[in-house]
């Protein structure tokens, strides 16, 4: 499994970070997604990594030892998920991302690879902390 992990300090209490991080929709396209849907506790999402378009469908589930959990139900990837904690800091709240992902080679093959995916994850989770500092200095 490969894993990609960012944490950031939002100056801002937990309480109002897990708010603003239940606003899933909002909280997914901060990710810079090119198209992102929800329907209850499934999440579609695609964006254009390279030359590729990645969809894939996420599931929320619910992880005691985290404030939000998806994984993926359909996609490119053998498996993936998703988790973020969010911690009390003395400037704040420290939010904590983790992406663990499998390829499925036989569908990737040499068009993506790990580190390719690595960076777009680092990407886009920079990208949702970003949306927190905002949404929660609001």
């Amino acid at each position: 499994m490969n894993s990609v992990t960012l944490s950031r300090t939002i100056d801002a209490p937990p309480a109002v970070v897990r708010e603003s991080m239940t606003r899933i929709e909002r909280f997914m396209r901060a990710s810079g997604f090119d198209n992102v849907t929800v329907d209850g506790e499934t999440v579609r999402v695609a964006n254009e990594v390279g030359i590729a378009t990645i969809d894939l469908t996420l599931e929320l589930v619910d992880r005691p030892e985290v404030d939000l959990a998806y994984e993926q139900r359909d996609g490119i990837f053998e498996e993936m998920r998703t988790t973020y904690a969010v911690a009390p800091a003395p400037d704040g709240s420290e939010v904590e991302a983790t992406t663990e992902f499998a390829l499925d080679v036989a569908i990737v093959g040499d068009v993506l690879d790990s580190t390719i995916i690595e960076r777009q994850r680092r990407t886009e989770l920079a990208a949702q902390f970003d949306w927190l500092e905002d949404v929660c200095s609001e």
